[in-house]
C-alpha cells in the first residue's frame, strides 16, 4: 500500500510530467504539504443523478487516500451549511459552497501569480487551507495572508495548518474588503470568482503589484484574468488561456431562484446556433452580454432569464434546421447574447486569451484582442 509520502511525490511526478509543474520550488511544495491533513472526509458527485446528489467519502473507506492525491476538486461543503460529517451514510443534494480545488488548478495559477518570498501576498479564500499551505511552503509564513469568509471553514484550516508545521496570517471575514491593515500587497491571488474586481483589492494592491483572480457571473461562466495594478484604482491585463472555475463569492453570487414560469414572448429567428453557448469561451461572451442573466438549457434549446426584470429568452429547433428564439421583458436577452456572439464568431472564435480588462475611471471593461475592439463593461 502506498503511504501519503509515496502518494505526493507521485503527485508531483505527474504535474511535472504533463507541464503544469514547472519551477522545482512549488513541485518541492506538493511532495511536503500533507493535502489529507486538509480535506479529511469529502463529498463525491453520485454518477448520472440529476439534480447531482453526493455521497461522503471517509478516512475509512479504502478509496479516501488515493482521492486525496488525485488531480481532482474535492467538495467539502454544501449549500453554505452541510459538511460530509452530517452524511455518514447514503446520499443528499445540494449546491457546493467549499471544496479542495484541484491541485493543478491551484498551483498553476500560484506560479501564474509569480510571487517571490519577501513579497507581501493576499490570499482569497483559504477553504481548506491546502492552497494556503502550498504557498507558505513556498513563499514563507511571513509576507502570506489568507482570508475565509465561513467561520467553520476558517476554524478547521486554521486547526490544520498549525498541525501543518505553517503558520501565515490567517483572517475570517470578507475577503472581497481585503485587509487594509496587511498592505500593501505584491501580490494578490484568489480562490473565489467574482463578477468585478473589488474596489479594495485595486486600492490593496501597490501599483506595480498583481492580482490573479477569475471573474465569473450568474450564468457561472468563468475566465482567469491576470492584472497588473497601475495606479490606485486602476489595472489593465489579459485573460489566462488556462480554464480556471471556482465557486462565486457569496456575495456576488446570484439571489435566490424563485419557481421559472416559462411564458409567451415575441418569436423570431435567431442568426446564431444556440448551441454556441455551449463552449466555455462562447457561453462566457454571452454572460458578459447579459452578465444579470441566469442560462439553463444546452444545444439548441437554452434558456436564460433575468431575475430582476424578468425578463426571458428561450431557443428552440424549427422544421426547417434552424432555430428559433422566443422573449419577453423590458430587456431583450437574446437580442445582446446573439450580438456578442456574432462578434465573437467574426473574429473567428478566438480563446479567452485574446481577451483582455482595463479598469478606469470607475469602469471595469472586457475587451477582444485590443482596447480598441468590441468590449463589454462588467456590472460594478
Amino acid at each position: 500500500m502506498s503511504t501519503p509520502a509515496d502518494l505526493r511525490a507521485a503527485l508531483a511526478h505527474r504535474l511535472t510530467a504533463d507541464g503544469t509543474l514547472t519551477e522545482p520550488a512549488w513541485a518541492d511544495a506538493v511532495r511536503a504539504v500533507p493535502r489529507e491533513l486538509f480535506v479529511g472526509p469529502y463529498f463525491v458527485p453520485v454518477a448520472g443523478s440529476f439534480p447531482t446528489s453526493y455521497r461522503t467519502v471517509r478516512d475509512s473507506d479504502p478509496d479516501w487516500l488515493d482521492g486525496i492525491y488525485s488531480d481532482t476538486t474535492l467538495v467539502t461543503q454544501l449549500d453554505g451549511r452541510t459538511s460530509p460529517d452530517d452524511v455518514p451514510d447514503g446520499t443528499i443534494t445540494g449546491i457546493p459552497t467549499s471544496s479542495s480545488t484541484l491541485p493543478s488548478v491551484v498551483l498553476r495559477m500560484w506560479q501564474q501569480l509569480g510571487a517571490q518570498a519577501g513579497q507581501r501576498v493576499l490570499e482569497i479564500g483559504t477553504g481548506t487551507g491546502y492552497s494556503t499551505a502550498l504557498g507558505a511552503h513556498r513563499l514563507g509564513d511571513t509576507g502570506l495572508t489568507s482570508i475565509e469568509y465561513d467561520p467553520a471553514i476558517a476554524a478547521a484550516a486554521t486547526t490544520a495548518l498549525k498541525t501543518a508545521g505553517y503558520a501565515p496570517r490567517l483572517i475570517t471575514g470578507d475577503g472581497l474588503r481585503g485587509n487594509r491593515d496587511g498592505g500593501p500587497y505584491d501580490r494578490l491571488i484568489a480562490t473565489c470568482s467574482v463578477r468585478y474586481i473589488p474596489l479594495a483589492w485595486l486600492h490593496q494592491v501597490t501599483p506595480g503589484g498583481r492580482i490573479l483572480a477569475t471573474l465569473s457571473g450568474w450564468s457561472y461562466a468563468n475566465a482567469l484574468a491576470l492584472l497588473d495594478v497601475t495606479g490606485p484604482g486602476e489595472a489593465t491585463g489579459r485573460f489566462m488561456s488556462d480554464p480556471a472555475s471556482f465557486m462565486i463569492a457569496r456575495s456576488h453570487d446570484r439571489p435566490p431562484m424563485p419557481t421559472l414560469d416559462l411564458l409567451r414572448g415575441q418569436e423570431r429567428p435567431t442568426r446564431i446556433d444556440p448551441a454556441a453557448l455551449d463552449d466555455w469561451t462562447g457561453g462566457w461572451v454571452a454572460q458578459l452580454a447579459a452578465p444579470s442573466a441566469i442560462r439553463t438549457g444546452a444545444g439548441a434549446q437554452q434558456i436564460l432569464w433575468d431575475i430582476a426584470t424578468g425578463s426571458q429568452a428561450r431557443t428552440a429547433s424549427d422544421s426547417d434546421g434552424g432555430w428559433t428564439v422566443t422573449q419577453r421583458g423590458p430587456v431583450r436577452l437574446w437580442d445582446k447574447v446573439e450580438q456578442s456572439i456574432q462578434l465573437w464568431q467574426d473574429a473567428d472564435e478566438p480563446h479567452q486569451g485574446e481577451f483582455g480588462i482595463t479598469v478606469f475611471g470607475g469602469t471595469q471593461r472586457v475587451w477582444l484582442g485590443s482596447e480598441a475592439g468590441p468590449s463589454w463593461n462588467l456590472p460594478i
